[in-house]
């Protein structure tokens, strides 16, 4: 029988049924908010301060068109599945263990992203309040506010990017307006960068790499889609208007003013617009943080102790427990294990990619039992193919320098992954010929 809804649930253990999906509206502004924030306006700007227009334009194209693929490729198959990245890996690749791996990481990713996030909420907060409020009382207010709107689900994500992204936009059109008005945008596009010089290979590098989290958990969002088609607009408008417009807006800001801190250039060109930018980003950002962490926890208990938990009441725990690390002050220090973590997430794309659509190890059951509105009875453990070229595309992210290191990770898995199955696919049917 298909999951029910209740309150907050919003099918985090069960499809998404057929009656329940979303416009393509409502999920593509989803997916523009989780782009069109202050962190991929400051890496625009970083690129600008080391290189020039083009340069910086062919770099994010290339890192724009990883992500576009990743993101298409796990989109529709969540879509079709109307599962989420945690929930479909379990017959895309990793079985119920390794689903509840890969659960932690990104519930683990996203909660402290939603800490460190909501520590800079807090400060635009008291920036725009000239102090009213103080920074823990601040950041306890911004976090537990956010906690209430993601704990009742999808819809009211979609509500909140509808108002939060025109006014990110706005304020932004308002820095631009006053920053270059006094510039000439063809001089702006001829000009040298400022700052150190950076390589194609290492800008494709921060383009990838920022939002390769947010490529992989797609399918969180996109199991809302009604079609494929939906899911491929939904990704393009994103990554035209979030990923290639931002980053170029913010490329002109920084070799206009020389300089790559652009947020404090728009705080003092637009005044309380500024500090709504980083409002109004960090509440779209960190919406996604805590519904995926949350979609991440009731996966790992439902296929660890068998235990189906509520994902509202997930929700509003992680939420207190990313509230009181910022209000702590102690996420800086979480940062650099966070990232380290991000490094783990690639050679879940390609694993999933190939297991789902190459070798269709479990398309049939899932095809069966979709007809339905169910899940498939039975999954695998883990298997040592998955852990093995999970292993090989860690490393090879980690280690190798040559190239994008994402885009490494996510290669040699997907390869290593492929050629290990077909291995043990060959070696299973010699010993059932032996057998007969």
């Amino acid at each position: 029988m298909a999951g029910k809804k209740h309150l907050g649930d919003d099918y985090s253990l069960s499809r998404v049924p057929k009656s329940d999906r979303q416009s393509l509206w409502s999920i593509t502004i989803v997916r523009v908010g989780s782009l069109a924030t202050i962190s991929q306006f400051l890496l625009g700007a970083s690129l600008g301060y080391g290189m020039t227009f083009w340069q910086a334009f062919w770099a994010t194209m290339f890192g724009s068109v990883i992500l576009e693929v990743i993101s298409l490729l796990l989109g529709i198959a969540g879509a079709k599945e109307g599962l989420s990245t945690s929930l479909l890996s379990r017959w895309a690749g990793f079985g119920r263990y390794g689903s509840s791996i890969i659960g932690a990481i990104i519930a683990i990713c996203c909660i402290g992203w939603f800490g460190v996030q909501n520590s800079v909420f807090a400060n635009g907060l008291v920036q725009a309040t000239h102090g009213a409020f103080t920074l823990p009382v601040a950041a306890t207010l911004t976090g537990l506010v956010v906690t209430t709107l993601v704990i009742f689900g999808f819809r009211l994500l979609s509500t909140t990017a509808t108002i939060a992204v025109p006014a990110f936009l706005l304020a932004v059109g308002v820095g631009i307006f006053q920053l270059l008005s006094k510039h000439s945008i063809v001089d702006l596009m001829g000009s040298a960068p400022a700052g150190k010089p950076l390589t194609m290979g290492v800008a494709a590098t921060m383009v990838a790499g920022r939002f390769i989290i947010g490529a992989v958990i797609t399918p969180d969002f996109s199991r809302f889609a009604r079609s494929g088609k939906d899911v491929f607009w939904m990704t393009m408008i994103g990554t035209i208007l979030g990923e290639l417009g931002i980053n170029m807006i913010a490329v002109l800001m920084a070799l206009a003013a020389k300089t790559s801190d652009v947020a404090s250039i728009m705080m003092q060109t637009s005044g309380w617009l500024g500090a709504l930018v980083v409002v109004a980003s960090t509440v779209k950002i960190n919406n996604l943080n805590l519904y995926s962490s949350s979609l991440g926890f009731t996966t790992i208990f439902d296929s660890v102790f068998s235990i189906k938990l509520n994902r509202g009441f997930v929700t509003l725990v992680i939420g207190v427990i990313g509230t009181a690390l910022s209000v702590l002050g102690i996420l800086d220090k979480f940062v650099s294990f966070l990232v380290f973590l991000g490094i783990l997430i690639p050679p879940v794309a390609g694993i999933m990619v190939i297991d789902y659509f190459v070798l269709k190890s479990h398309r049939k059951v899932l095809d069966e039992t979709s007809t339905k509105g169910t899940l498939p009875p039975d999954a695998e453990k883990l298997s040592p193919v998955t852990l093995i070229a999970w292993a090989a595309g860690f490393a090879a992210g980690y280690f190798v320098k040559a190239g994008i290191p994402s885009i490494n990770s996510l290669l040699v898995s997907a390869v290593v992954y492929y050629v290990g199955m077909l291995m043990t696919r060959s070696a299973k049917s010699n010993v059932k010929d032996k057998a007969a």
